[in-house]
C-alpha cells in the first residue's frame, strides 16, 4: 500500500517514534537535530556532534577483535569457501534469479541467525551505541545477514549487473526517498569482521553533502532522483572511514552511501549488518514475525532481498541461537515493560 496510507504503529518508547514497517521512522526532529535527554554511554559528546553533522559514527571495540575473528571464520565456513585457495571463490553456480545473482557479486551471505551472528546483536556495547544515536532505549534489532566480498572478478565482477542511469546504485545511493517534505528516520550499521584497508573497497559515504543536504537540495531539479545522488564529488567528497576487526560503524538514512568495488589482488571485505530500531511492540504481526524467524531458522522477511541459502539452508545446518536477556528484548520474545514471552 502507499505509505501515506500505512497504518503507523507506534514504537514502544517515551520518544513518539511511529512506523509502518520497523525500518523507517517518523518523529517529530529529525535524528541530527535531537537534543537528547538520555545521557551518552558509548559515545563522547564530541562522537555524537559528528553524528548528528556528518551522518555517521564509529565506535571503536563494539564487539572484541577475537568475536569478529570468529564470525569471519564462520563466514568462510557457511559459504564452503577455502580463504587459502581462491579458486574456490569463484565456482561457477546456477541462480533461481537475476537478484540472487546481484547478491552473490555483491557478496551477501545469507545467514541471519547463526549463535555467532546474535553474540554481536546481544553486546551491550553495540546495543547502547543505538541508544545514543536513537535517545531511546527500547530497540529492536534488526535480523540482518553477513558480506564476504572477494575481488570483483570474474563471476563476481559488477560488470555482470546492468548498469542504470537511475535509481539504486550500490557505489552511492539512499536508501530512503530523499524527495520527501518530511524525511523519514533510519539508522543502519555494520560491524567489521578484519582491519579495512583502501583497495578491498566496502563502505564509503558523502558526508559533505549530509552536512549541506538541505542548502543543496534547495538547487535540484523538481524531478531529480529520489534515491540516486547527482552531487559534485569534488563538491562533496566520498569517503571510506577506516575501521578495524570489531568496530562498528552507525549512519544515517539520510547519508548518501555505498560499497566501493574489492580492487585487491586477493583480499576479501567482511562485515556483519547489525542495527537497531524503536521497537514496535504493538505491531504484532512483526513482532511475531521476528520470533518465528529467530526460533525456526526461517529466513526474515522485512526486506525482498533477504533470500536465504539456496544450496543448504541456515534452517538446516545448526539450532536456534541462545539470548540472554538484553537479546530477548532487542528479538521482541520479551517486552520492554514486561516479562511477557510470548
Amino acid at each position: 500500500m502507499p505509505a501515506s496510507d500505512a497504518y503507523l504503529h507506534r514504537a514502544a518508547s517515551a520518544t513518539p517514534y511511529f512506523s509502518a514497517d520497523g525500518e523507517t521512522y517518523l518523529a517529530p526532529t529529525p535524528l541530527k537535530d535531537i537534543r537528547k535527554s538520555l545521557p551518552l554511554r558509548v559515545l563522547s559528546e564530541e562522537d555524537h556532534t559528528f553524528w548528528q553533522t556528518y551522518g555517521y559514527v564509529v565506535v571503536k571495540e563494539a564487539i572484541p577483535a577475537d568475536a569478529a575473528r570468529r564470525l569471519l571464520d564462520f563466514t568462510w565456513e557457511f559459504q564452503g569457501l577455502d580463504r587459502e585457495r581462491p579458486e574456490t571463490w569463484y565456482e561457477e553456480r546456477e541462480f533461481r534469479t537475476d537478484l540472487e545473482r546481484d547478491l552473490y557479486v555483491y557478496g551477501f551471505v545469507e545467514a541471519y541467525h547463526h549463535q555467532l551472528i546474535w553474540d554481536s546483536r546481544q553486546t551491550q556495547r553495540v546495543y547502547d551505541a543505538f541508544v545514543d544515536v536513537w535517545d531511546c532505549e527500547e530497540l529492536w534489532v534488526t535480523l540482518d545477514r553477513l558480506n564476504l566480498n572477494p575481488p570483483n572478478v570474474r563471476n563476481r565482477s559488477r560488470s555482470l549487473i546492468e548498469p542504470t542511469d537511475t535509481g539504486f546504485d550500490i557505489e552511492l545511493h539512499w536508501d530512503v526517498d530523499s524527495t520527501l517534505s518530511v524525511l523519514p528516520q533510519r539508522v543502519q550499521g555494520i560491524i567489521a569482521l578484519h582491519d579495512t584497508r583502501p583497495e578491498l573497497g566496502g563502505f564509503q559515504c558523502s558526508p559533505e553533502l549530509f552536512r549541506q543536504f538541505d542548502r543543496w537540495r534547495l538547487d535540484q531539479p523538481a524531478d531529480r532522483d529520489p534515491v540516486r545522488p547527482g552531487a559534485d564529488r569534488e563538491r562533496f567528497p566520498v569517503v571510506r572511514p577506516e575501521l578495524s576487526a570489531g568496530d562498528l560503524l552507525i549512519w544515517n538514512g539520510m547519508l548518501a552511501h555505498g560499497v566501493a568495488p574489492n580492487t585487491s589482488a586477493d583480499g576479501v571485505r567482511a562485515v556483519q549488518y547489525l542495527s537497531m530500531m524503536p521497537a514496535l511492540e504493538e505491531h504484532h504481526a512483526l513482532r511475531k514475525s521476528r520470533i518465528e524467524s529467530w526460533r525456526h531458522l526461517s529466513t526474515p522477511d522485512w526486506n525482498v532481498t533477504l533470500v536465504g541459502d539456496a544450496r543448504k539452508h541456515e534452517s538446516e545446518r545448526y539450532g536456534t541461537a541462545t539470548l540472554n536477556e538484553l537479546g530477548e528484548r532487542l528479538l521482541g520474545l520479551t517486552s520492554w515493560y514486561a516479562d511477557d514471552a510470548r
